[in-house]
């Protein structure tokens, strides 16, 4: 199929919905050409936006102009909007998580083998710039072999809106943001997760986590922490990554951080005690200045194109998908580990999906 512009319709014009309208309109392949929501507000809010709205999801469905149905409704829809869309021809883009459980998100992978339909799952932050610095050091060995890398997003608002508050709408962290951060590492690093270890909070009282840590084992030596927090009035570091010849930190989207690696330049200079507490030690001093170099962070990974671009060009045949499908099945079976872990309080092994990258 030749290079062209795809007609986009926008199910659910909520915040996601209306971002993602934003930032197509910067894009040339795919034009979005009217929305559906079931809430009379945001259809007129579309109205507003100039895009045309939809009376009904059927109405979507059975217009042949339309080419691609981008899904950004709450979670627990997801999949009967996007097997309904694939089997009327259309393409889909879904927001994440795709699904709550893996068997769903298996059927619908099924359904778009079958009607040879373009299913891609917006796992936008595989392009925020922090992750592809990290990935540029892990890839690179800016500080030698990354073997402890923590990754970490706090805020002290709780769990935002409404359905977020709710365990049958898919809401909590780990699936709002659990998803995000738990996709990096399974992007990044080509190996597989061996064991995972994880812990839910409740502190605010919903039923459903308002933050959660994990931690992941995988078989080429990478330890990776995860956490994510909502009652976190001191924020810690977004990236915290430690290598053999160094260690970095990346504190926040600001991008502010940097690199602190051996000089090899400088023979082994030994510490000098320092008072630590009512005590000495030399463990904890910190090394010297000559013995240790502070660099600026590495320019970042780049991708070959955007989300957008991307999915246009896999419609169109030109190109494989960025966020593989097998992919998003592997972090949704990841997560369900991780809540497995958190509810039997113990260690899961032998449970992930991981195929080597060709």
């Amino acid at each position: 199929m030749s290079s062209s512009t795809h007609s986009v319709v926008i199910v659910g014009y909520g915040g996601m919905g209306s971002y993602h309208a934003k930032l197509i309109l910067d894009n040339t392949r795919l034009k979005v050409t009217g929305t559906f929501d079931v809430l009379a507000s945001r259809r007129e809010a579309s109205q507003n936006d100039g895009y045309p709205a939809y009376e009904s999801y059927e109405a979507v469905l059975g217009d042949p102009a339309v080419d691609v149905i981008l899904i950004a409704t709450p979670n627990d829809v997801h999949k009967e909007l996007v097997i309904s869309a694939l089997k009327h021809g259309k393409h889909v883009i879904c927001e994440k998580p795709v699904t709550m459980y893996v068997k769903d998100f298996e059927e619908m992978m099924a359904v778009a083998e079958e009607t040879g339909r373009v299913l891609m799952v917006h796992q936008n932050r595989r392009w925020d710039e922090d992750f592809r610095i990290i990935k540029e050091m892990y890839d690179k060995k800016t500080i030698g072999d990354l073997f402890q890398i923590e990754s970490r997003v706090h805020g002290a608002n709780g769990i935002p809106g409404d359905w977020r508050h709710l365990e049958a709408y898919g809401g909590g962290m780990l699936l709002d943001w659990g998803v995000h951060l738990l996709d990096q590492f399974v992007f990044m690093i080509d190996s597989k997760i061996t064991s995972v270890t994880s812990r839910l909070s409740f502190i605010l009282g919903d039923e459903v986590d308002d933050g959660f840590d994990a931690v992941l084992e995988f078989e080429n030596g990478v330890t990776a922490i995860v956490e994510v927090g909502t009652t976190n009035f001191i924020t810690l570091p977004r990236w915290y990554v430690k290598g053999t010849e160094g260690t970095a930190v990346i504190e926040d989207w600001s991008l502010t951080g940097r690199s602190v690696v051996q000089n090899h330049e400088v023979g082994k200079i030994e510490p000098k005690p320092i008072k630590a507490g009512v005590g000495l030690t030399k463990t904890m001093a910190p090394p010297s200045e000559e013995a240790t170099l502070t660099e600026a962070l590495p320019k970042a990974f780049e991708h070959e194109s955007s989300f957008y671009d991307n999915f246009a060009a896999v419609v169109e045949g030109t190109a494989e998908p960025i966020v593989k499908n097998s992919e998003v099945l592997r972090v949704l079976n990841l997560i369900e580990n991780v809540f497995k872990s958190a509810r039997t309080r113990e260690v899961i092994k032998d449970f992930d999906t991981y195929e080597p990258k060709k």
